[in-house]
């Protein structure tokens, strides 16, 4: 039973407050007794706010776009504004407020209420389990009417940007601020910024900072984000200024339950073939093994394929796995998975949010031709010491955060770890009862604001995977990330952001099960980072971005060594490699009108490969082997042995055809310096890089595309899609049997290829209602052709080939239903063409010996691929001031237990081939997962 009575004198407080309130503002309306006289018949509310103020102090504020419908029919004589507004309102869902100032605020299903509600104390005594849930708590009322005041508030408050004059003059000016989390003081990734009137608008940075240059002059901010409350501020602009904003999350009410996202991004954004996940969409999906899952939600994407289960390595639009930039807070990913690919490498409790780039990509970034994956964390509660975690069937994980002396310092560190041997030794297989594996991966952020114009920021991250099967081989690997980030403000119109970092992957393999062959086998890479990223706003139409990056990469191919006392194993060392990537780049985001929008950028790119160094010379018009090897030269250490220099265009546009829909059209190139070596489909911890040098040319690209976008339901419904037509030249194919472990003359052992990908995506996306999520479709075809005159072989006979991930249909159907507060559902489910496999098709004698002969290079292909995955997700009960929050997300995993080939192999037994299909998951697979927050 809820004690009403202990919560009066509170209320009453409030009440007197309110009623003061009411009573002097209503004392100061009554003092405007101006009256007006005319026509206003087939006035519109512009035009109607022009009169006024033409006669008056008062001032207008109100969104074009809701009030373009109004219309006035009337005459009036000697009349009162209130008297005025009151008559064109009648049974319309505006309302007005009038302040003391005489500001004039129009706004559509929303009013100032003086008065408390009549259920404020409560009307739900008692009765049934709905009612009770109706009510909730006092506590839960009074939490959401506070925060509701609040908004309205700052909602209907006008904030006077600049020394205020009697005009507000000719010209423009820029606004700039962070846009934050009012509850926990976190800045907002991506959040939108604009107006109706210009219709123009910017998006947070990653630091929740946006500059906005807006003509001088009475305006109304738009501020919208995913998984936030729409808010908007009225300002009047007499100059450059700041202006900070808080928004509310969004809590959907008990009867209604609402997915938000930025309104109109579908359609307005300027960028094309970018997809945007927040932390809570990605919850909502069931994974694998209980665990909320990064990459596996960004392979539900239209584009964005796999190789099969137990990889967490991605194509998109016909991209290998290595031409993706994973970046994570702007440090590099070499290997985002744990646990055989079963998990990505990011803890979901630390991530706020991913953004992945197929097309449009932004020219600050290089390196990669197919797309960019950026992951940004949380930089952690600004105003309270809090935390969350999970207990799942193979892992845990904690987070904790908050505040480290002042709200001027923050910190956010986490950890997750596996327990899973205990499942291996369930497995009735004696091999895996001996086997091993696990993880652990670590987080830290700190944040520092020194002072309004200057932010530090930390970031680290370490993970490291071991597994051994049968006690024989034991494989290790593991990412080392460290980066400084420096954002400083020189004015309103420049701001710039200053990064340094050291980014490391590294791998062992080692086996001691036969001392004398007991050995350690090694790879690392090592690069440091340095960027320099500036933003400038020339005026209301032009936003220039422009910077410098240099990356230099210490990589070490293999190192061979005996492990133990008694291996004979003989060393074998790769010499290292370096060299040294740079670039400038110069961006313009140029409004050309308001339906029509250009992103137009260049990116220079100068690469050097660098000694120390021995490299081979080889026997022109000769095929690249050891045997055409004719001579060597030695470079010294710093001595520039190769240089590649090129410049990559970005071009990208849209025009609105009207309010729901428009065209977007894009244009880049991009180069690629580092290649990842492998035979094997899928990211594997053997798979090694190779830098660009003076026998292995970098790979480049280009990509076409155009899209169509169309919103129905006032947005809630976004549909697209997206065509594109990419080349791919010196990419890397590996020659048949080639050995690329340990291989000191790695250019004789790979071929370079050229490429053709093309493809249509398309997309169903609904973000409101109980019942939400996407289907997207997608077909494309992946191409390679052998262009290598110095291969010594051709494959499929100069022909174009199929790629190893070329997979023609892809379908993917994300579905979540919301019952109640508590209970939610999601189903996902995933279908696509089996990918390319090359089979052996006869059995002939040769010199008296058998030789199998095999078909082209990918002629065939495996089963298709189906898995359904459901999960149900519980939620604790939602009251506000309980310490702890908890929830338990209960799924299966292939729900139809569908063996899904991972790879088909075949085996000479006596004299006969045997083919074999090897399946991760032949069955279902259920799961249990405990979450808390504090």
């Amino acid at each position: 039973m809820i004690n009403y009575r202990a919560n009066m004198p509170n209320h009453s407080r409030i009440l007197i407050a309110l009623l003061v309130g009411s009573f002097i503002s209503l004392s100061l309306h009554a003092q405007s007794d101006k009256t007006f006289t005319g026509n206003l018949s087939g006035m519109k509310m512009e035009a109607f706010a022009t009169w006024i103020e033409s006669q008056s102090d008062y001032r207008f504020y109100f969104k074009a776009s809701e009030t373009d419908s109004l219309e006035f029919d009337f005459s009036v004589t000697r009349q009162t504004l209130p008297a005025i507004l009151n008559r064109a309102l009648e049974h319309t869902t505006f309302h007005f407020a009038i302040d003391p100032d005489d500001h004039v605020f129009i706004t559509e299903k929303f009013t100032i209420q003086p008065n408390l509600p009549d259920d404020y104390f409560g009307n739900h005594r008692g009765g049934t389990d709905s009612s009770r849930e109706s009510a909730f708590s006092v506590d839960n009322y009074l939490e959401n009417q506070r925060n509701q005041k609040l908004r309205s508030s700052l909602e209907n408050k006008v904030f006077v940007i600049g020394p205020k004059r009697a005009s507000y003059g000719v010209g423009s000016g820029t606004l700039v601020g962070y846009i934050r989390d009012q509850k926990t003081g976190e800045s907002i990734v991506g959040a939108s910024v604009s107006l109706d009137n210009p219709p123009i608008g910017v998006s947070t940075d990653a630091f929740g900072y946006y500059s906005l240059t807006l003509p001088l002059g009475p305006h109304v901010l738009n501020i919208s984000s995913i998984g936030m409350k729409s808010t908007f501020r009225h300002i009047a602009l007499y100059s450059d200024g700041k202006l900070n904003i808080e928004m509310d999350q969004f809590v959907p009410g008990l009867k209604a339950v609402t997915v938000t996202s930025e309104k109109n991004s579908n359609t307005n954004r300027l960028q094309m073939g970018v997809n945007r996940l927040s932390i809570k969409t990605i919850r909502q999906m069931p994974v694998v093994l209980g665990e909320a899952d990064i990459l596996r939600a960004v392979l539900t994407l239209p584009g964005v394929t796999s190789v099969g289960e137990a990889s967490t390595g991605f194509n998109v639009r016909g991209g290998s796995a290595d031409q993706n930039l994973v970046l994570f807070n702007n440090s590099t990913i070499y290997n985002p998975t744990h646990f055989f690919g079963f998990f990505s490498s990011f803890n979901p409790d630390v991530v706020k949010g991913v953004d992945l780039y197929k097309s449009s990509i932004p020219e600050r970034y290089g390196g990669r031709l197919s797309s960019v994956l950026d992951v940004t964390t949380r930089d952690g509660n600004k105003k309270n010491i809090s935390g969350a975690g999970g207990i799942g069937p193979l892992d845990a994980r904690l987070a904790i955060e908050g505040p480290l002396f002042n709200d001027k310092t923050t910190f956010l560190i986490a950890g997750r770890s596996t327990y899973s041997d205990w499942l291996l030794k369930q497995v009735p297989v004696q091999s895996y009862q001996n086997s091993t594996a696990g993880f652990y991966d670590a987080n830290l952020r700190l944040t520092h604001e020194i002072n309004a114009k200057n932010s530090l920021f930390l970031t680290a991250y370490l993970s490291r995977d071991r597994f051994s099967l049968d006690s024989d081989t034991l494989y290790t690997y593991q990412n080392k990330n460290i980066n400084l980030q420096w954002k400083h403000i020189f004015n309103n119109r420049l701001n710039a952001v200053f990064m340094t970092g050291i980014d490391d992957y590294n791998y062992d393999i080692s086996s001691t099960a036969n001392a004398v062959n007991g050995y350690k086998l090694s790879f690392q890479i090592t690069q440091y980072v340095l960027h320099g990223d500036f933003n400038y706003s020339l005026n209301s139409k032009h936003t220039l971005g422009f910077g410098i990056s240099s990356i230099y990469y210490k990589l070490h191919p293999g190192d061979l060594v005996p492990e133990g006392s008694q291996s004979l194993v003989v060393p074998n060392h790769v010499p290292e490699e370096q060299a040294l990537e740079s670039a400038v780049y110069l961006g313009d985001h140029y409004s050309v009108t308001s339906k029509f929008s250009v992103e137009a950028g260049i990116r220079y790119s100068l690469y050097n490969y660098l000694g120390p160094q021995n490299i081979y010379s080889y026997a022109p018009g000769q095929p690249l082997e050891t045997t055409s090897i004719i001579d060597s030269t030695y470079y010294g250490p710093g001595k520039v042995i190769t240089t590649y220099q090129y410049p990559d265009y970005r071009l990208s546009a849209r025009y609105l055809l009207n309010d729901f829909s428009s065209l977007k059209i894009s244009y880049n190139t991009l180069h690629q310096f580092i290649n990842q070596l492998t035979n094997t489909t899928a990211i594997s911890p053997t798979d090694i890089w190779k830098l660009s040098g003076p026998h292995i040319t970098p790979q480049s690209g280009q990509q076409l595309s155009l899209g169509y976008y169309h919103d129905f339901k006032s947005h809630t419904i976004e549909t697209s899609v997206e065509v594109y037509y990419k080349t791919l030249d010196h990419y890397l194919d590996y020659k048949s049997g080639a050995s690329l472990v340990l291989n000191h003359n790695i250019e004789t052992a790979v071929i370079s290829t050229r490429g053709k990908a093309y493809g249509v995506e398309l997309m169903v996306k609904k973000t409101a209602g109980k019942l939400n999520g996407w289907i997207s479709y997608t077909y494309s075809r992946t191409l390679l052709q052998q262009d290598d005159p110095n291969a010594g072989e051709q494959i499929n006979g100069g022909q174009y080939y199929p790629a190893n991930y070329d997979r023609p249909n892809v379908l993917n159907f994300i579905g979540n239903y919301q019952f109640n507060h508590r209970f939610s559902i999601s189903l996902d489910v995933n279908y696509s063409t089996g990918r390319p496999i090359t089979l052996p098709t006869a059995i002939y004698n040769l010199g008296g010996g058998e030789r199998v002969y095999y078909s082209d290079r990918n002629q065939y292909r495996i089963p298709d691929y189906f898995r359904t995955d459901f999960s149900l997700n519980i939620e604790g009960n939602h009251k506000i001031h309980k310490f702890k929050h908890s929830s338990w997300s209960i799924g299966v995993y292939n729900l139809t237990g569908r063996k899904n080939p991972y790879s088909v192999y075949f085996v000479s037994q006596n004299g006969v081939i045997k083919g074999y299909q090897l399946s991760i998951f032949g069955s279902p697979i259920p799961s249990i997962t405990y979450n808390f927050r504090f």
